[in-house]
């Protein structure tokens, strides 16, 4: 099963079409969206293309594709411009025994992880910072954002394939990788 983990949309149609024309490449299985898909949020800039609506109808044409998850600048009118079901806080997936715990970030987080197993997945977005890393025996992803990234990182989304969690900038270079044992 190959994923790819995309997170921080903020209503940038530009960045969203330029992450579809990636899907189109990397060819997923299946598009796990971290949350924050059409709101830019008060503490961030507007980004790139930013055109909410755009984005809604952008998404709706991957919508067999996605499964989603809630971002703290989402809300119920987000949901009723979407044709995917997006207000969980958080999705829990299966890669042959290992668990993954998809989320957004804002409740449980790589600092306050969930009651997980090692060699366990815990994934999330909001940070707009990627990560690939173990705490605890967990391993601990962040595929970063593809419109609003922050430390100096490029935008960038997530591939989990088999066993390899990678976070990719838009050339297609690595930018954080682990090996889960």
């Amino acid at each position: 099963m190959k994923w790819m983990f995309i997170s921080d949309i903020h209503g940038s149609l530009h960045w969203l079409n330029r992450t579809l024309e990636k899907v189109a490449i990397e060819q997923p299985d299946q598009l796990i969206l971290l949350g924050d898909y059409m709101y830019h949020g008060p503490r961030n800039p507007l980004p790139e293309g930013y055109d909410p609506a755009g984005v809604a109808d952008a998404l709706n044409t991957h919508r067999h594709q996605i499964i989603g998850i809630r971002g703290n600048c989402d809300a119920e009118v987000d949901q009723m411009l979407l044709q995917f079901p997006m207000m969980g806080d958080y999705v829990q997936l299966y890669a042959g025994t290992r668990r993954i715990y998809a989320t957004h970030g804002h409740g449980y987080s790589i600092d306050n992880l969930p009651d997980l197993r090692p060699g366990d997945i815990f994934i999330q977005g909001h940070t707009h910072i990627p990560v690939a890393d173990i705490k605890n025996g967990i391993y601990t992803l962040n595929p970063g954002s593809i419109a609003l990234p922050k430390q100096d990182y490029p935008h960038s989304y997530g591939i989990l394939d088999n066993d390899t969690f990678t976070v990719k900038d838009f050339e297609g270079n690595p930018i954080k990788s682990i090996l889960f044992e």
